[in-house]
């Protein structure tokens, strides 16, 4: 299995399409802190924005842009003008909210919905994506001429995806509704897959996609998370020395392997816990812990709450 679906595997991510945004300048969109278990994305069909959060420097949008926020921080996007933006007015298209203005400047027209993880532990997906994501799907010359490919099948499979979100959420048909959340779950797999491919280094678990040589250590991370694995067995699956299997995974994801492997094992026990009945004592050696005592400790070092407290919140952290 690829490091993609590993991750995937370990934290399942479905789709939900909410709005379409169609404005006239001037106009925003201006969204609060997401809840928990939710990644808001906007998806910039047609037309020109300009993105502003806690993140970073505003961006400017174009049309074909992916904007995802991993850390699910509040945000606005507007049209740049610096005019206070028209009232806005909605409208339901099937089971799609339709948000419009009556501006009259340039037209921007948005699909905007949340990605929403399973109730598993998300910090290996959360500690690992940066807080926001701009995914170009848009081939450019500026692009092109950047080093990006001309095409490849990853694009070309994203393009096509998009494309059929636009049809089914524009004009609806029988089974719409299923059909746009399921394309919109995949949306999230595939702008990964794309922006870990672009000419844009990845960040954080991605990156080791670019490094074949660590993924014999990634593989036995996530296949056999209950062995006791030591830096110097890891790196020898590696055929590395230890000192630079060390510096090579701290470069491409800003952590050693021993973080990254205690990150799984805290995954895979919080979906244990909350999908089987098994003590937690056999869930502890389960994930390479044989002092229930030492996997408490950690638990709830990473997740914040014990097991026990994990388990019969249903994994809600707040509880």
């Amino acid at each position: 299995m690829d490091l993609l679906s590993r991750f995937l595997s370990l934290i399942p991510v479905t789709g939900r399409l909410e709005l379409r945004c169609h404005f006239g300048a001037p106009w925003k969109i201006s969204q609060g802190v997401a809840g928990a278990r939710e990644i808001p994305y906007h998806l910039l069909m047609s037309g020109h924005a300009v993105l502003e959060d806690g993140n970073g420097p505003p961006e400017q949008l174009v049309a074909g842009d992916i904007i995802l926020f991993p850390a699910g921080s509040a945000h606005l996007i507007h049209d740049g003008s610096g005019e206070p933006a028209k009232p806005e007015f909605t409208s339901n298209n099937a089971s799609l909210v339709v948000v419009e203005n009556d501006g009259i400047g340039e037209t921007a027209d948005f699909l905007c919905g949340r990605f929403l993880l399973g109730a598993v532990p998300d910090r290996l997906l959360r500690d690992h994506l940066p807080g926001r994501m701009v995914v170009r799907s848009a081939l450019t010359d500026q692009a092109i001429g950047a080093g990006e490919p001309e095409r490849s099948i990853s694009h070309t499979r994203l393009m096509r995806l998009i494309g059929l979100m636009k049809e089914e959420a524009l004009d609806p048909g029988l089974g719409s509704e299923m059909l746009v959340s399921h394309f919109s779950a995949a949306l999230f797999t595939l702008t990964l897959r794309f922006a870990t491919e672009a000419a844009q280094q990845p960040v954080g678990l991605m990156a080791l996609a670019r490094r074949p040589r660590l993924q014999p250590a990634v593989s036995a991370m996530f296949e056999t998370p209950g062995e006791p694995w030591t830096l110097d067995e890891l790196s020898s699956l590696c055929n590395m020395s230890k000192a630079t299997f060390v510096r090579q995974f701290q470069q491409a994801i800003g952590r050693s392997a021993s973080d990254l492997l205690t990150e799984v094992r805290m995954t895979i026990a919080g979906r244990m816990l909350l999908q089987t009945a098994n003590p937690v004592a056999a869930i502890a050696e389960s994930v390479g812990y044989q002092s229930d005592a030492a996997f408490q400790r950690v638990f709830k070092r990473h997740i914040g709450i014990t097991p026990a407290r994990w388990r019969s919140s249903g994994g809600n952290l707040q509880a």
